[in-house]
């Protein structure tokens, strides 16, 4: 029996044992960047990003240039770099989620070819910028690990990085590995240089990136001795007053580790090192404090840590001192409340907001109520809160959300436009609710008759008007193109449904929209699409290339585009980032395809939904303007036509949605935003940004009436704008944005405009005084090199626009192609 009890007590030491160290070292991602080959560097497996041998653990995407330093022979981390000429990323499966770290190796070394040192560009993980405007230039020496902690969900993480043309981006390695679990709480204690306030709440939600972290009392620790590969210094540069301190004996045994804390916390050398106040001292006053001093960013919240573990005290005893955070705040650290024992370590945790003095001052001194009167320290880390200051956090608790959209946008008006916007949400959301992700195969009955989704006869095919039963094609044709509706031929997924990439049997590549089958949701846009396409043919609007109805399923059957959305190549993606001229030409075809479907031959047409997502670029980044759903026919005599309030938010005109009342021009307020969209490459409304800058409109056109537009404009495409051409370009965008519809020019107007901003960014030509821009003065007309404006007819008929009915084209699917739609948000 007593063995029994032993074996027992053993088993239970050895399970909590094992529960306390469940977290073991990864073993992935650790990249040698621009390597062919695998090195092996402090227990960890490096692997070479040109390795051949699959399968590779990420996958690497756009144009960049492998670099070796052929003057050494040993394989290491700083031999070789990645060289990115372009827009490039890493892109990481991530299969547990958790808070990881993130750590960038850049090496300086010569090279013929690169000046490594000169190299200028920003970093981002999967949209968020982690490096900005970054280079080693005049460091020495010219290396650096740059870390990051931030949480991950289970998908895809990307890492891309953005050269600063001309120049180039460079890494010389990148681990990516998970931390162990509570590595970082979610809310600490909030200090200011005033003191105390609330709880900083959300941690778990920021980018945080290391600025310091410091041995206290020790030595340099490197990836070699410490158990997260980190990098630790000593402290001795960051005294305030160094004959205040002295280093305290290093402890022989180890460090108690109570629960919630481990060596992965800190390693054992640093809480095994200490400064403690040199009390014997005589160049020192009475009741002096040890102060240490950090260079920090101005005016911007971070988190420290600050580690202890009594190793000067002889045996247990009830010895206490104070923890100062500037001179307003202190808290008493009582080593014996913590865990009992001697050398135990623990750990503080706050959030601290910075002055504009960029230090950050933190002190530790005796208490007179405490014997011996002393105090130490072990450790200190402080990360910067990425994207946060202390101006930004008041806005966020001051106000909510909707609080803060509704004084963005002001007024009846906005608070009008947010109760439409909650009506949205809330019809997604009844639709989600019935919603299933159907990618299934569509069983096709042998031997019958294929099945309309409304058979003739019924009381629905009644008022289903011509759907040009020429463009219809066979739901086989359809299944055999997407391999029975692979859902791994899913490329995106709008308000209407899943699209999907495919190939029909005569080779031709298409994008098929699938509504939800046997839904009923999507008919009257289905219904739209078919008879606005099928009538109209211009270069810059999609056309159709078929539909299905057969089996309770509703199709649209476009052409493959290459290069999918506007949205995709300005923010949030991987893609190339497209330059000046290349948006400017955008634009204008955008513009040609709107200008079309207002005065165009087939009718006059309202968009109701223009939208970056719905400006599409074929393989030559020609603009095609795509997803008709919400389209309506406008009023022939150019007046207003009464409807609900229909649209994405964001882009949605205010003076429709004041009066109902929708008209050419709440296009063109839509193509405002879009304007700015190209401009400043971030979406219309971002909640979590600062009042001024929520909404992208308002946030443009303070700029522009500041005079500060080269604040707001695209870092990658920053400096190459020609000034005239961002001007002429930046009045368009303002005239577009006009509260009153009335006021603002047609589309033809903004399409010659913007055609004079590209003539601008080419020839460098003097641009116009105000009076003479052609939407305020009718007789202003000027004539640039190759571009002729028509007033009388109010649009510019070019070869390649060819206003053309088709309701006769029967076999229009099989051969005359034009383009497709590929949506990856809902409207």
């Amino acid at each position: 029996m007593e063995n029994f009890s032993l074996a027992l007590f053993l088993l239970c030491f050895l399970s909590l044992h094992l529960s306390s160290s469940s977290y073991t070292l990864p073993s992935e991602y650790f990249i040698s960047c621009g390597s062919d080959t695998n090195i092996s560097y402090t227990t960890r497996n490096f692997v070479g990003d040109s390795n051949s041998k699959p399968p590779l653990s990420f996958t690497l995407k756009g144009k960049s240039t492998p670099l070796t330093d052929t003057t050494k022979n040993s394989q290491t981390l700083d031999r070789t770099a990645r060289i990115f000429r372009g827009k490039s990323s890493y892109e990481f499966k991530i299969s547990n989620p958790g808070i990881y770290v993130v750590r960038l190796h850049f090496f300086a070394f010569n090279s013929s070819n690169y000046n490594l040192s000169s190299a200028s560009f920003d970093v981002s993980a999967s949209g968020f910028f982690l490096l900005e405007n970054f280079t080693l230039n005049n460091r020495k020496p010219p290396n650096l690990v740059e870390e990051f902690l931030l949480s991950l969900n289970i998908g895809k993480f990307t890492l891309q990085f953005l050269p600063r043309l001309p120049s180039f981006a460079f890494v010389n390695a990148i681990e990516v590995f998970l931390a162990p679990e509570n590595f970082l709480p979610d809310e600490a204690s909030h200090v200011i240089p005033a003191g105390r306030r609330s709880n900083y709440e959300g941690i778990l939600s920021k980018v945080l990136q290391t600025i310091h972290r410091i041995n206290v009392g020790g030595l340099n620790l490197t990836p070699d001795n410490d158990t997260l590969w980190r990098y630790w210094v000593p402290d001795d540069d960051y005294l305030y007053m160094p004959e205040t301190a002295k280093d305290a004996p290093i402890h022989s045994g180890k460090p108690e580790y109570p629960p919630g804390v481990d060596e992965f916390i800190a390693p054992d050398q640093v809480y095994l090192t200490a400064k403690e106040m040199n009390l014997s001292s005589d160049l020192v006053p009475n009741n002096f404090n040890i102060t240490w001093s950090f260079n920090v960013k101005k005016n911007a919240i971070h988190f420290v840590r600050v580690h202890f573990c009594d190793i000067i005290s002889p045996a247990l005893s009830e010895f206490a001192f104070n923890l100062y955070i500037y001179n307003k705040f202190g808290l008493k650290i009582f080593p014996y409340e913590e865990y009992g024992k001697v050398a135990a370590a623990f750990y503080k945790d706050f959030v601290v907001d910075s002055d504009d003095s960029g230090l950050l001052n933190i002190s530790i001194g005796s208490r007179a109520d405490s014997d011996p009167k002393n105090a130490f320290l072990n450790g200190v880390e402080i990360l910067e809160i990425a994207g946060e200051s202390p101006k930004l956090k008041d806005e966020h608790k001051k106000i909510n959300v909707i609080v803060l959209l509704g004084s963005i946008l002001g007024g009846f008006a906005v608070i009008s436009i947010l109760a439409i916007g909650v009506c949205l949400c809330l019809r997604c959301r009844k639709q989600k609710s019935v919603e299933v992700l159907d990618c299934s195969p569509v069983l096709v009955h042998k031997g019958g008759s294929s099945h309309n989704r409304v058979a003739v006869g019924s009381p629905r095919s009644a008022q289903i008007p011509d759907l040009n039963l020429g463009l219809r094609i066979p739901l086989a044709e359809i299944m055999f193109a997407t391999n029975n509706f692979n859902p791994e031929m899913i490329v995106g997924k709008g308000g209407f449904g899943y699209v999907f990439r495919g190939t029909l049997r005569n080779g031709i590549k298409v994008a098929v929209k699938r509504s939800q089958p046997g839904s009923g949701q999507g008919l009257p846009e289905f219904q739209t699409e078919i008879m606005v396409l099928s009538k109209v043919r211009h270069r810059h609007l999609v056309s159709l290339i078929g539909y299905c109805d057969e089996m309770s399923e509703m199709i649209l059957v476009y052409e493959f585009m290459e290069n999918g959305t506007l949205r995709d190549h300005l923010y949030n993606s991987n893609l190339p980032s497209l330059s000046w001229t290349q948006r400017l030409e955008i634009c204008i075809g955008s513009a040609k395809g709107l200008h079309y479907l207002h005065r165009g031959s087939a009718g006059r047409f309202i968009h109701r939904d223009v939208k970056s997502t719905n400006i599409l670029l074929d393989e030559n980044l020609v603009a095609k303007v795509g997803d008709f759903g919400l389209l309506r026919i406008g009023s022939p005599d150019e007046t207003h036509v009464s409807t609900n309030v229909k649209g994405t938010f964001g882009y949605v005109d205010p003076d429709y949605f004041r009066t109902l009342q929708l008209t050419e021009k709440s296009d063109v307020y839509s193509f405002g935003v879009v304007l700015f969209e190209v401009l400043c490459a971030r979406p219309p409304i971002n909640p979590l940004l600062t009042r001024d800058e929520v909404n992208l409109a308002e946030w443009g056109l303070l700029h522009k009436s500041k005079g500060s537009l080269e604040n707001i404009i695209d870092r990658s495409i920053k400096d190459e704008i020609n000034l005239n051409s961002l001007r002429k370009f930046a009045d368009v965008a303002e005239k577009c944005l006009e509260d009153d519809g009335s006021n603002r020019p047609a589309m033809a107007d903004v399409q010659w405009d913007l055609e004079y901003a590209l003539q601008l960014q080419q020839n460098a030509i003097p641009i116009r005084e105000p009076h003479e821009d052609s939407a305020t003065d009718a007789s202003g007309v000027f004539l640039l090199p190759n571009v002729q404006r028509l007033r009388s007819l109010s649009m510019s008929i070019e070869g390649d626009d060819m206003p053309t009915g088709m309701d006769n084209s029967s076999s229009m699917w099989a051969s005359d192609v034009f383009s497709q739609l590929r949506v990856d948000d809902a409207r």
